[in-house]
């Protein structure tokens, strides 16, 4: 009597399991995504100018320009997990490129370093406070706080004083090592691990997604979220200072439109990478890519030579699109 013969499953089951695993790994999908806008810009830069871009100089361009906006991200990813959104992270990363800059000569690097950062945690801070002891609305708060910091800094910089970027910035911000490594990558690799670890291995990782999930039942379970709240709007903070120490460097210069257009992609960001609006579901890894598709994106973008306006046009659509989905999703439609 002859083996049975292996059943073979037909192609709807074969893509209702290639469905599953892709909405139950969704690093696999935006890897997927990632490497396919790679290759399309590839194609359209070769049909625009006879040039590749899919290269190894120009991967390593996409992780150089994709630093500053995946830590702008990296706090708004803390945030959005507690439901919130920070809306002043744009006005933060530019204030730590002016105190940088403006400071250097006068003080030293160190100095200049350390005031930006503790800088970018105090606004972070203040936004904490109005968040989670006054409770105040998030949207309101951080717009308010950015708009208030933007007028400081337009008074801040009509006044004369020797604006210097340290070589060390300069360096951070637009350098390669290994012909191929940029050197933003020794300041992100490590705040991103610390992120992704601490999100999934620690207690105060866990109390973000309960915090996010369901912040009256933390209330009543004896969480002290306000403490959890403060503390994730400080640290957005000082990731945004971080961002913003990066592109002083890439830029040799500081102004008041430095970090603007990095407002829409850092919530772009976010929640292509997975993490809902709502909160309490979500990760860093996610953005990681997500960072690094807008990155792409923009290329591609930039040799159709699509303007600024419809870039923002793009990332508001995008973030439409994705509220609605998740809207749809978290009512069970």
């Amino acid at each position: 009597m002859s083996a049975a013969s292996p059943q073979i499953a037909p192609p709807q089951a074969r893509f209702r399991g290639a469905r599953n695993v892709l909405s139950e790994n969704p690093a696999i999908a935006l890897t997927l995504i990632f490497v396919a806008l790679f290759v399309v810009t590839d194609i359209v830069n070769r049909a625009q100018s006879g040039k590749a871009f899919l290269t190894p100089t120009q991967v390593s361009t996409t992780f150089l320009y994709a630093a500053p906006l995946a830590l702008l991200a990296a706090g708004q990813t803390l945030v959005m997990l507690t439901g919130g959104v920070d809306l002043s992270v744009a006005t933060t990363a530019t204030t730590a490129a002016f105190v940088t800059s403006g400071t250097a000569n006068a003080h030293g690097t160190a100095v200049a370093l350390l005031l930006a950062l503790g800088l970018g945690f105090g606004i972070g801070l203040v936004n904490g406070i109005g968040v989670a002891v006054f409770r105040v609305n998030p949207l309101i708060m951080t717009l308010g706080i950015s708009s208030v910091t933007l007028g400081a800094l337009t008074i801040y910089s009509q006044k004369r004083f020797v604006a210097l970027v340290p070589n060390v910035v300069n360096t951070l911000g637009s350098s390669r090592f290994l012909k191929y490594v940029p050197y933003d990558l020794l300041v992100w690799a490590p705040i991103a691990a610390l992120i992704i670890l601490g999100l999934r291995y620690s207690g105060f990782g866990r109390m973000i997604f309960a915090v996010g999930d369901n912040p009256v039942a933390c209330r009543l379970a004896g969480v002290r979220v306000w403490q959890v709240l403060l503390l994730v709007y400080a640290l957005c903070g000082a990731f945004s200072a971080v961002a913003g120490i990066l592109l002083v460097g890439f830029n040799d210069a500081a102004d008041l439109g430095i970090a603007s257009p990095f407002l829409l992609p850092s919530v772009a960001a976010v929640v292509i990478g997975g993490t809902s609006i709502l909160g309490g579901s979500g990760g860093y890894s996610g953005t990681i890519l997500g960072a690094l598709i807008l990155t792409v994106l923009d290329s591609l973008l930039t040799i159709l030579n699509a303007s600024a306006a419809v870039k923002q046009m793009l990332y508001g659509a995008i973030i439409l699109a994705l509220a609605w989905l998740y809207a749809r999703t978290s009512s069970g439609d």
